[in-house]
């Protein structure tokens, strides 16, 4: 099965959207990846899923007692769906500036034979700056570099350039690329792990064929 998810970082202007299809049963650290790579993160810092009163995240190895998030790589979309019932998921990226994105799940249905998941459908807006302070620095950061007589505004048309930074510019074709980058990684781990052992030296293909 096949799930529409329509992800968006709140607290942001220019909205930041993007509706994807991932299978049902991706893990979440799998989910992860396909929203870095669907927003356009650097993956450079801490992230977690939350549904109710439950996380899932990267284990931390020093941790105690067992109080931080569940193990992202052992549960599934469809795990967190039908042990929660949330219709509605949180994940939230980079602790310190605290982005946090929902992910309103959507139909569910089949997959399209012909298509390798996950799939962007549709994307809005540009992904804010790595380490820019969050909504409210992200809000300052545009403010500073569309007025010429704001104290930063040099600084920072040094750093991205006169309108190279267009907040409600998106590369649908790069987040596709990226996306398909990452189905085709998996598919690839998947059928090499069912691949059968090839003959051994002095074997025949019959005998391992079985005929």
């Amino acid at each position: 099965m096949i799930a529409r998810l329509k992800v968006t970082l709140e607290r942001v202007t220019p909205p930041v959207m993007r509706l994807i299809e991932v299978p049902l049963g991706l893990r979440l650290d799998r989910l992860h990846l396909t929203l870095q790579a669907a927003f356009g993160w650097t993956d450079t810092h801490l992230w977690e899923f939350r549904a109710g009163d439950v996380a899932w995240g990267p284990l931390d190895p020093d941790e105690e007692f067992g109080d931080g998030p569940l193990d992202a790589r052992k549960a599934t979309l469809r795990d967190v769906l039908e042990d929660t019932g949330a219709k509605t998921i949180r994940y939230i990226y980079d602790f310190g500036d605290n982005w946090q994105h929902a992910i309103r799940v959507g139909r569910l249905g089949a997959p399209d034979p012909r298509s390798t998941y996950p799939m962007l459908l549709d994307a809005q807006g540009r992904c804010p700056p790595e380490d820019i302070g969050g909504p409210f620095g992200y809000a300052q950061f545009l403010e500073a570099l569309a007025d010429p007589r704001h104290a930063r505004h040099a600084d920072l048309r040094a750093s991205f350039g006169e309108g190279e930074f267009d907040a409600a510019a998106v590369d649908v074709v790069a987040i596709a690329r990226k996306l398909d980058a990452l189905g085709a990684s998996w598919t690839r781990r998947r059928t090499g792990a069912r691949k059968k052992p090839g003959p051994t030296p002095g074997s025949s293909s019959k005998a391992v064929t079985g005929d």
